[in-house]
């Protein structure tokens, strides 16, 4: 199994950087933010899962590189304790700041951004194949057989455990709300084949679970 560390320097080259010190330092920060003690979902297993998917079908994408730096950049901010898209937005200010040190070009470094960015909603506008790339990675787990899926929503509750059950039971469900509010979930078309179905089945069992938390005597 190629190493993390081997994967990001790897897309960066890709994308323009020279396999500096200072490419692996930042690399090496990354992977120290993915690894932060609070995630529980948010974390590694969660990065190699997107790059496994961009991976899989980077033909589909213009610039997968890009798409690769984005993944890696697109979670590295992460407080659950920040509101809206505060930490999508940070995670772009921090992918701007990394890319530019690692001697980026300037219109890569943009890119990345902007597609971090898309992350905050997964809105992808028609013929941007590498949005839909990076944000039908980021969703995958929304696809998972049903075992899997609870795993995950069960990680997204301890990360949020600071915040009181019905607090909880009612920002998660507008979050699925507006997941499922989305024309598609998946946009490239072998992934919505496979997988918008079992995302869209898996989203309104969770939803009925936050309205309706207890069985029926």
């Amino acid at each position: 199994m190629v190493d993390l560390l081997d994967r990001w320097r790897a897309a960066a080259r890709g994308a323009g950087a020279a396999d500096t010190a200072e490419l692996s330092r930042i690399g090496a920060d990354l992977l120290a933010r993915w690894r932060e003690p609070h995630r529980h979902y948010h974390d590694t297993r969660h990065l190699t899962a997107v790059l496994d998917v961009v991976d899989a079908y980077a033909a589909a994408a213009g610039r997968p590189d890009l798409v690769r730096l984005a993944a890696w950049c697109h979670d590295a901010v992460y407080d659950p304790r920040a509101g809206g898209d505060a930490n999508e937005r940070d995670s772009a200010v921090l992918a701007g700041t990394l890319l530019a040190r690692a001697g980026l070009p300037a219109d890569a470094v943009a890119e990345v951004r902007r597609l971090v960015l898309l992350t905050a909603g997964h809105a992808v506008d028609p013929g941007d194949a590498d949005g839909s790339l990076l944000c039908d990675a980021d969703l995958a787990i929304l696809a998972a057989p049903h075992e899997a899926y609870d795993r995950y929503a069960a990680a997204i509750r301890r990360e949020y455990a600071h915040v009181p059950e019905p607090a909880f039971r009612a920002g998660r469900a507008r979050v699925l709300a507006g997941l499922l509010a989305l024309p598609a979930l998946f946009r490239l078309p072998p992934l919505a084949q496979r997988w918008e179905s079992l995302a869209r089945a898996n989203l309104t069992r969770e939803l009925t679970t936050l309205h309706h938390p207890y069985p029926p005597p």
